[in-house]
């Protein structure tokens, strides 16, 4: 793997590097989706809908999916790192779109749970192979080994950022 030129900041080639992927969605050379576009997340894009909104409904539906059916607004505002009531904002966008179902705790009448639908989980599945599609993309032409140092790196980047 060749090293970065001497005058090149590795912090800032970094930040650099994560943003541009932040910026195309993960995928290389793409600025994210454009107007009149289908996303991801069960929407048709337009002036009306900010890029944040998609994401959140993408961590509020990949966080249900990992702690699993069930789960509190409370619990899901916790996990993603919001309050409850943009949480709750978040659920009812994705209950709206079929994704989420939202129901009454059967032991505790003041909870709701919260659950994926088939087409919650149809689009993370989209989204996870987009994602992968994306990731191999971007690593053609590294060796087997470049691809293992890579993630080797990366996950340590992550785990220092914690």
């Amino acid at each position: 793997m060749d090293a970065p030129p001497d005058d090149v900041d590795p912090i800032a080639a970094i930040e650099r590097a994560v943003s541009e992927l932040r910026r195309s969605n993960g995928r290389p050379g793409r600025q994210g989706h454009q107007p009149g576009q289908h996303g991801p997340f069960g929407w048709k894009g337009g002036r009306h809908e900010h890029p944040f909104a998609t994401i959140a409904r993408y961590r509020l539906l990949s966080t249900l999916d990992r702690l699993g059916d069930g789960a509190s607004v409370s619990e899901l505002a916790a996990a993603i790192g919001v309050d409850q009531p943009r949480a709750s904002r978040v659920v009812g966008e994705c209950v709206e779109r079929g994704l989420v179902t939202r129901a009454t705790d059967a032991t505790d009448a003041r909870r709701s749970v919260i659950a994926l639908t088939d087409a919650g989980r149809a689009v993370l599945d989209e989204r996870r192979r987009e994602r992968r599609a994306a990731v191999e993309r971007a690593l053609d032409g590294f060796t087997p080994e470049e691809r293992a140092q890579l993630a080797a790196l990366l996950a340590r980047f992550v785990a220092g950022g914690r």
